[in-house]
């Protein structure tokens, strides 16, 4: 066990390996003790119920780094425990679980659009022997998700000529299978153990071709009509009115084939989700998922093996590769270098020649350095990596890091006489919107189901020890849903930020303001209604002392405890820290998505949604990518020309 530990340890990067490393050492030290009142004696010299006790002070002690550190061991043993698959069979894990031969599929490529891109397009990168290690462009696209590829797509297609950069690799749909630690090592950011500084907010980031579109559990939802018009009204966004962004949807849709779920093809967790909500009167409907093909094995979050899931690494990337696009992966971004003076935005043509300055780690283990140079550079590395990026460039400053929005999201997880085995199926085919605009505001909440497979649920369930391990011996009986809050109801204030810190390394630093510790607390309580009118045994929250009811009248026990590491908290969609917007001092880009006083630098990816969303950003992403990379094409027509 603590070599597989240490093996996991060793495929963070170096900065995220220091942090663990210093929890590890503080926790087994003689000061670990002492912080909580206990003799100063090393952990691992104490008797087994010595050890329960200790862990149990750490998880209530009011010292946060004790609490940031309890949090983060827990969660990595019990994720490369539950991985080994010795013991997720043991709780009923049987991998990927096919519905019936005699359902069909769902989704079908839409009449007259492109279909699944299989086959990996045989021109897929430069020729790494390339002696000079400089590449003329006239866009660099860093980063191939959601905003990255779209963007790079829709101006390959215009006739720019595109470089492509991706951090991670390109996988083809042989390459996954049900090994769930290899394939978060492979397809997530620091190898799925991302988290804010202090470990309170799990971060679940693709860091791979395709990035979270890729990783993702495929819903397709568009940007609520309020939301848009308080960016027009706040944020001075003009051109993205409910009628202006509407075609914009329904041609994302069609390129993505979109289509809804039958009501025949809702797993069991959905299915208690839908018959909770319909006893409550609450609303609630199936979605929408960008899937051609769907098999419903469940394995959404580690690679569509079937080649379904129509992410961006199979629809958009091989669009903008067959336009002529080149792309190179295992390549990160290091800098951007602005060669030129500008003379002034007043200036006509050619926008001031930059240099992007990247390492490329090859296939025998050997880096390299690439220098692209092109006039325009778009970012799309993600809400971490883009302002890093800027930093690291001397182009920070203004808003760069600032106003970090993550829909904090929270679990409760409930026991069910029936088998609900909440790694089969769809793992998100429908959603509860009934709280959206809570309490006479357009900042709520809404609630979804989100896949279980065992080292993920293991890590998320609270507790260790005997009662954790209770837990999970009922894991095939086990339903699970999802609260995620809208967040920045304060909307004047900043709850988080990106930046580099003094060792150079990335810092991400974030809390929850009242009011949205407010929103949360209400999912959880929420949640547990939702699953007791759907005939659960009981249900718990994900309060670091669990939290259990039985009984709707006692479901306010699970109010309140909405602090750093005292609820456990995770995000998949990290958003904001680049927004779009008129006023420097709280934007980063133009309501174009140009930078602020920097020609020919955009930003294409979720930071620079104005707000949180309330809603999954994939499609939002997707769409405002594309509206952009449409006007930087309309913009700089005159490269085509030169």
């Amino acid at each position: 066990m603590a070599e597989r530990v240490d093996a996991r340890l060793h495929t963070l990067p170096a900065d995220k390996r220091r942090q663990v490393g210093q929890a590890i050492r503080l926790l087994a030290s003689p000061l670990g003790g002492l912080l909580v009142g206990s003799m100063p004696t090393a952990f691992a010299s104490l008797t087994p119920e010595a050890q329960a006790e200790r862990l149990a002070r750490w998880t209530r002690s009011p010292i946060a780094v004790l609490r940031s550190a309890v949090q983060t061991l827990r969660r990595l043993v019990l994720a490369v425990h539950y991985a080994d698959p010795v013991v997720s069979r043991a709780i009923g894990f049987a991998g990927p679980e096919m519905v019936p031969r005699e359902h069909e599929p769902v989704g079908s490529p839409r009449a007259g659009e492109r279909g699944a891109w299989s086959p990996m397009p045989e021109r897929f990168d430069v020729d790494p022997s390339t002696p000079t290690g400089r590449v003329a462009a006239d866009v660099v696209v860093i980063g191939t998700g959601a905003g990255g590829a779209v963007a790079a797509a829709r101006l390959a297609e215009a006739g720019y000529r595109v470089i492509m950069l991706e951090a991670g690799h390109w996988h083809r749909a042989s390459d996954f299978d049900d090994n769930e630690a290899r394939q978060i090592e492979r397809l997530y950011a620091d190898g799925g153990l991302r988290s804010t500084d202090d470990a309170a907010i799990s971060l679940v980031q693709g860091e791979v071709v395709g990035g979270s579109t890729l990783v993702n559990w495929m819903i397709m939802l568009r940007t609520p009509d309020f939301v848009l018009a308080e960016w027009a009204a706040h944020h001075g966004i003009s051109g993205m009115s409910p009628s202006d962004m509407a075609p914009v949807f329904e041609r994302i849709e069609r390129e993505v084939h979109a289509s809804l779920v039958p009501d025949t093809a809702h797993s069991a967790n959905n299915a208690k989700l839908l018959a909770g909500a319909g006893a409550l009167g609450w609303r609630a409907r199936a979605g929408h998922l960008n899937v051609v093909g769907c098999q419903r094995c469940g394995s959404c979050g580690i690679g569509c093996r079937h080649g379904a899931k129509q992410s961006v690494d199979v629809t958009y990337v091989p669009r903008a590769l067959a336009a002529g696009a080149t792309l190179f992966t295992a390549t990160r971004a290091l800098r951007i270098e602005v060669l030129e003076r500008d003379r002034g935005p007043m200036q006509q043509g050619t926008p001031p020649l930059k240099r992007v300055v990247a390492t490329r780690r090859h296939a025998n283990g050997q880096v390299s350095t690439l220098h692209i140079e092109a006039p325009l550079v778009l970012c799309a590395a993600g809400a971490v990596e883009t302002p890093v990026l800027l930093q690291q460039s001397g182009l920070g400053g203004d808003a760069v890091g600032q106003w970090l929005r993550l829909h904090p999201t929270t679990a409760v997880y409930a026991h069910y006489d029936e088998e609900i085995v909440a790694s089969a199926g769809i793992p998100l085919s429908t959603v509860c919107d009934e709280f959206l605009q809570w309490q006479d505001s357009n900042y709520g909440f809404w609630i979804e189901t989100p896949p279980m497979l065992p080292s993920f649920t293991a890590a998320a369930l609270p507790g260790f020890g005997d009662a954790h391990a209770r837990c999970m011996a009922r894991y095939r009986h086990l339903g699970v849903t999802i609260g995620l809050t809208r967040d920045g109801a304060r909307h004047t204030q900043s709850s988080g930020q990106v930046s580099v810190n003094r060792r150079g390394a990335r810092s991400i630093r974030y809390r929850l303001s009242t009011e949205d510790a407010a929103r949360v607390s209400a999912s959880i309580q929420a949640m547990a209604r939702l699953h007791l009118a759907a005939g659960a045994r009981e249900v718990g929250s994900m309060h670091s002392e669990p939290r259990v009811v039985r009984h709707e009248r006692d479901v306010a026990m699970l109010a309140g405890g909405v602090h750093p590491n005292g609820l456990a908290l995770f995000s998949a969609h990290v958003n904001g820290t680049c927004r779009m917007g008129v006023a420097r001092h709280t934007s980063v880009t133009t309501p174009d998505g140009e930078r602020h006083g920097v020609r020919g630098v955009y930003i294409t990816d979720g930071s620079v949604l104005p707000t949180a969303l309330g809603v999954n950003p994939q499609e939002t992403i997707m769409a405002v990518a594309s509206v952009l990379a449409e006007r930087v094409a309309a913009r700089h027509a005159g490269l085509l020309r030169a």
